[in-house]
């Protein structure tokens, strides 16, 4: 039953990647003509840093979208950024049996100079991984748990950047069980409509 789970989860995942990648290629006409539904895509890959048995194997490859309902946009200075936070959705693939993370989650958005900015994401996330009494896993105690995540980033162009990230689930000890969580690092490409 749960590798059934699993399987689906997985396959879902799968398909909503596939429909972003299609839909953010035919959005590039509408958002030159000043009708976008992403703020920004980002494509990219992660790997557990944790050790022991809260290790994950395999990379994780992750693909997140970023909407703009608060006026990021308009913002002219950090205080004015961090006022209009944009909002992140996203999946994290799971791979060599590890957990399939699906996030949603508010992001805060600051930039140090015309090329260089931090960020830092707040949210929840569900998750495909182990609840308790895994060996080879994090034990994660409940099935929703929080996502938080901070990065640096460089921005190439106006359209094109690359960000380094180190993202957490865990439950906070806010559900009965373990909380072992899940810590991955990873790098991040973005494409800004």
């Amino acid at each position: 039953m749960k590798s059934d789970f699993r399987s689906l989860l997985l396959r879902l995942s799968s398909i909503a990647s596939v429909a972003a990648i299609a839909s953010s290629l035919g959005m590039s006409s509408a958002a030159q003509a000043g009708d976008k539904v992403f703020d920004e895509l980002r494509f990219g890959a992660s790997a557990s840093i944790q050790g022991g048995h809260s290790h994950e194997d395999g990379v994780f490859p992750e693909i997140t979208a970023l909407f703009d309902p608060f006026g990021f946009e308009q913002a002219t200075d950090w205080k004015q950024q961090l006022m209009h936070p944009r909002v992140h959705l996203g999946t994290s693939i799971g791979t060599a049996g590890a957990a399939t993370q699906f996030f949603a989650g508010f992001t805060w958005t600051v930039d140090l100079s015309d090329k260089i900015f931090a960020e830092a994401g707040f949210g929840g996330v569900i998750h495909t991984g182990e609840l308790r009494d895994d060996d080879d896993d994090p034990d994660l105690g409940c099935r929703v748990l929080f996502h938080e995540y901070l990065g640096a980033g460089y921005r190439f162009n106006s359209n094109w950047n690359v960000m380094a990230q180190l993202a957490h689930s865990s439950n906070a000890n806010l559900c009965d069980g373990p909380n072992d969580g899940m810590t991955r690092a990873g790098l991040m490409v973005g494409y800004k409509f």
